[in-house]
C-alpha cells in the first residue's frame, strides 16, 4: 500500500503533525513516510527483532506510531498498543502476557511508568523514547531515542536490508497484525488477535461500503488514542485510501486543533458530541429567549430538511430549503464554525449508546454524525448509518460481508473475515467466545428492526434486574443524563434492588455557574454538591430527562459526588466505560444510604 501510494503521490501530504516548540503544523509526505518506515525496519532487525515477535508501543497519539506499526509489518513482527494512561500494574500485565523485550515510549510519563514495569520485568530489555524532550534516568544505560533508531537503520548493512526484504515479501494474509488488549469492564484485559487478513477485508469492506461519501482529497483528524481499535482501524482505512491524516497528540487540545485544521473527516466517541451539544444549549439558552426562540425554529426547519427530505434521498421543496438556507447562515454554519467543523462531511461516532436526541439536533444543524457499532474483536465495525434512511436510535446496517444475528438472551452474535484469530494465550476464553457453529458472542444486547439496522439495547453484563424482577438496561438512562449541562458522568445502580438510583458526577464549572447565579454560598466543592437547592435542582433536571421510561426504569434517588470517576481509581476503562462493579464497591457507603 505504501510503495502503491508512494508511486504515484510520493512529494504529496501523507500526514501533519504540530511542532510543540513552533506552533507550526509540519506536513510530511509519503515519500518521508516510506524512508523513515524502511530506516526503522531495518534498525529493528538490526536490533534482533524476529519475525512474529510482540513490540510494545505505548505512547499518546503520534505521527511516529504510523511509522513503528509499518516497519513491524515489514519485519512480520506484531505492534501490541497500549493505553498512554494506562497504570502501571496493566503495562506489566501486557508486557508480561504478551513477551514484550522492546517497547516505544512517547512522553515523560509513559517512561516512568514504563522504566518501573521494566525494573520488575527485566526480560523487557529495550526502550525506544519518540521524544527527546524526555529526562532519563540516571542508571538507565539501554533506552534509545527515536533519533539513535533512524541513524541506525541508515547505517545498516546489505544483509540486514536484504532480509528486511525477504521478511517483506514472505508475508502471509495469516500473520498476526495487531495485538489489541480489550480496556475490559469486568476482569483482566485479553490481549485480540486480529491478522492481516482481517484488516484487509476491514478495508475492502469499507472502501466498498464508503464509496462516494470519502475522498482522497479529505483530511482527516486523528483524535482518539492510537490504541483504540476504532481509530487504528480509521486511520488505516484513511491511509488505505489516501486521505490525509492531521495528529492530535493531546485531547484536551482537541477543541483548538479542531479550529485550526477543519477537517472533513474524524472518529469519535460518543461523549465528544455529548459536551458538543451542551455546549451549543448553553450559548443559545445566554441569548435569552431570543436565542432559544432563534435556535428552536432552526432546527425545526433543519429537521425538515435534514431528517425528513435529504436522508430519503428527497429533495426539499423550495420553501423549505430557501429557509434552511437562512438558518444555515445565521445559525448553523456558526455552531459548526465553533466547534471546528465547518468542513466535517462524515463523522463517524460509535463505543457507546448517544441519545436519540442529540444525534437529531446534530444533523438538524447540517453535522453528519454517522452512528456505528463495533468491537476490538471484530476490526472495529460490524454496522454503522447507510447514506440514506439511516435509522436514528439504531446504530445502523450491516457492513457488506459482515453477518450479523441476534442468539439466546438477545445476544448480538456476529460471522464475518473481519472476526480475530481469537484471544492471546486464552484457549478457553477463545472458545468462550464462540458458538459452537462459529459465532462471535459481542456479549452486547440488541434486536434488528424491521428495516435491518440494529438497535443495541446495553452491554448483557451491564443488564440488571431489580428485586421485583424488572430488567433495567443502564446504558439507555446513562445516555440521556448525559444531554444534560449540569450532569458529566452516570453510574445507575440496582442490581436486586427494590428500585433504581444512581451516583452523579456534576459538570463542575456549569454547577459553579449555577451557584453563583443563585448566590449560593459554599467553601468547597463537596458543600456544594450537597447544598439543598443543587440537589432540588439536579432532581427536577433528572425528572424531566427520564420522563419518557417506564415508573420502574427511573431513577427513584441519587447521590451527587465532588470528584470525578477517573482511570487512575479504576472506575473507568482507558475508553472512559464505566467499571460499574468498582463503583459498587468504592462507594458501597452512598449506594447503601440510598436503599436504607
Amino acid at each position: 500500500m505504501v510503495d502503491t501510494h508512494c508511486s504515484r503521490k510520493g512529494d504529496k501530504e501523507v500526514y501533519r503533525q504540530k511542532d510543540n516548540v513552533t506552533g507550526e503544523w509540519k506536513v510530511f509526505t509519503w515519500n518521508e513516510f516510506r524512508e523513515d518506515i524502511r530506516k526503522v525496519a531495518c534498525a529493528l532487525e538490526t536490533l534482533g527483532v524476529k519475525e512474529h515477535e510482540n513490540i510494545g508501543v505505548f505512547s499518546a497519539n503520534t505521527r511516529h506510531i504510523f511509522i513503528t506499526d509499518y516497519a513491524l509489518f515489514y519485519n512480520r513482527a506484531v505492534p501490541v498498543h497500549i493505553y498512554a494512561t494506562s497504570s502501571r500494574e496493566e503495562v506489566r500485565y501486557i508486557t508480561e502476557d504478551a513477551s514484550l523485550k522492546i517497547v516505544f515510549v512517547g512522553d515523560q510519563a509513559q517512561y516512568d511508568v514504563a522504566r518501573k514495569v521494566q525494573k520488575q520485568n527485566p526480560a523487557l530489555a529495550q526502550l525506544v523514547i519518540y521524544k527527546d524532550s524526555i529526562k532519563l534516568d540516571d542508571d538507565d544505560t539501554t533506552t534509545m531515542k527515536w533519533e539513535d533508531i533512524l541513524k541506525l537503520g541508515e547505517s545498516a548493512s546489505e544483509s540486514s536490508r536484504a532480509e528486511v526484504e525477504r521478511r517483506k515479501e514472505a508475508g502471509e494474509e495469516t500473520d498476526l497484525c495487531y495485538l489489541i488488549y480489550t480496556s475490559g469492564t469486568t476482569g483482566v484485559s485479553k490481549g485480540v488477535m486480529l491478522d492481516h487478513s482481517n484488516m484487509d477485508e476491514a478495508m475492502e469492506r469499507h472502501l466498498e461500503r464508503l464509496e462516494g461519501q470519502v475522498h482522497e482529497d479529505q483530511i482527516s483528524m486523528n483524535f482518539l488514542p492510537l490504541s483504540h481499535v476504532f481509530e487504528c482501524a480509521w486511520c488505516n482505512f484513511c491511509l488505505t485510501k489516501g486521505i490525509r491524516i492531521a495528529v492530535n497528540e493531546n485531547a484536551k487540545e482537541i477543541s483548538d486543533t479542531l479550529k485550526e485544521v477543519k477537517p472533513d473527516l474524524m472518529c469519535s466517541v460518543p461523549r465528544f458530541w455529548e459536551k458538543v451539544y451542551t455546549g451549543v444549549i448553553n450559548k443559545f439558552d445566554s441569548m435569552g429567549w431570543v436565542g432559544r426562540m432563534l435556535l428552536h425554529r432552526a432546527v425545526k426547519i433543519g429537521r425538515l430538511r435534514n431528517l425528513h427530505y435529504r436522508r430519503k434521498g428527497k429533495k426539499a421543496t423550495l420553501y423549505v430549503d430557501l429557509q434552511y438556507r437562512l438558518f444555515d447562515k445565521i445559525v448553523f454554519k456558526a455552531i459548526r464554525k465553533a466547534i471546528g467543523m465547518e468542513n466535517g462531511k462524515f463523522l463517524p461516532t460509535a463505543g457507546a449508546p448517544l441519545s436519540e436526541n442529540i444525534v437529531r439536533f446534530l444533523h438538524c444543524c447540517g453535522i453528519n454524525i454517522v452512528m456505528g457499532y463495533g468491537l476490538s474483536e471484530t476490526t472495529a465495525t460490524v454496522t454503522c448509518f447507510p447514506r440514506k434512511n439511516f435509522k436514528i436510535g439504531s446504530a445502523g446496517t450491516n457492513l457488506p460481508g459482515v453477518q450479523v444475528k441476534i442468539g439466546e438472551n438477545e445476544e448480538i452474535l456476529v460471522k464475518g473475515k473481519t472476526i480475530m484469530k481469537g484471544y492471546y494465550n486464552k484457549p478457553e476464553d477463545t472458545k468462550a467466545a464462540f458458538t459452537e457453529d462459529g459465532w462471535f458472542r459481542t456479549g452486547d444486547a440488541g434486536y434488528i428492526n424491521e428495516d435491518g439496522s440494529l438497535v443495541i439495547t446495553d452491554r448483557i453484563k451491564d443488564l440488571f434486574k431489580t428485586s421485583n424482577g424488572k430488567y433495567i438496561a443502564p446504558q439507555a438512562l446513562e445516555s440521556v443524563l448525559s444531554e444534560d449541562q449540569y450532569i458529566e458522568q452516570v453510574a445507575v445502580i440496582g442490581d436486586q434492588r427494590k428500585y433504581v438510583t444512581a451516583i452523579i458526577i456534576p459538570a463542575f464549572e456549569a454547577l459553579k455557574d449555577f451557584a453563583e447565579k443563585k448566590k449560593i454560598q459554599y467553601k468547597t466543592v463537596e458543600e456544594l454538591v450537597k447544598n439543598s437547592e443543587v440537589v432540588k435542582m439536579l432532581s427536577e433536571r433528572i425528572d424531566e430527562l427520564q420522563k419518557d421510561f417506564a415508573s420502574w426504569q427511573q431513577i427513584k434517588k441519587f447521590t451527587v459526588l465532588p470528584k470525578a470517576f477517573s482511570m487512575e481509581t479504576g472506575e473507568l476503562t482507558n475508553t472512559l466505560k464505566v467499571r460499574r462493579s468498582i463503583i459498587n464497591k468504592l462507594y458501597k457507603k452512598e449506594i447503601e444510604a440510598m436503599y436504607s
